[in-house]
């Protein structure tokens, strides 16, 4: 089974350059701290979601049925990669945290809730790198 951990790379990359943004930015009353500040939470939202596709597909790998596998709520996608040793053990309860909050962050827009995701990112973009590399070997291994 082939895969492709470039986009997942590439969102965390946006994220990333989204941070420095936000760090550069003196004035958090600015339009442009606004946009580094929606650009992180959007880069956030769909790295998530891209990770979370990818993670079904290794759950698929390790043999899963694959309509099983895509029954799934996410958590359980979680668990299970925690099992299969795609997610460090400690990882998945860090990923259970993230998912949480952008289960939040679809519901609230306010700055406060928005500046709380903002101090889970830097540890998130470190997971997503961890993660993209553990399921770039898992699909290696399995072609």
């Amino acid at each position: 089974m082939a895969l492709n951990v470039e986009h997942l790379l590439r969102t965390v990359d946006t994220l990333e350059q989204a941070l420095l943004g936000l760090q550069g930015c003196p004035d958090t009353q600015s339009t442009l701290y606004d946009l580094y500040r929606s650009a992180a939470l959007k880069s956030f939202e769909l790295s998530l979601e891209t990770a979370g596709k990818l993670m079904r597909k290794a759950l698929k790998a390790y043999g899963g049925s694959p309509r099983e596998v895509d029954k799934l709520v996410f958590n359980d996608v979680l668990r299970g990669c925690g099992k299969h040793g795609v997610l460090a053990l400690e990882a998945v309860d860090r990923w259970l945290v993230y998912r949480a909050n952008r289960n939040n962050t679809a519901h609230d827009y306010g700055v406060a809730f928005a500046n709380e995701t903002l101090t889970l990112l830097p540890r998130y973009v470190q997971d997503v790198r961890a993660l993209a590399g553990r399921l770039q070997e898992v699909f290696d291994a399995a072609a």
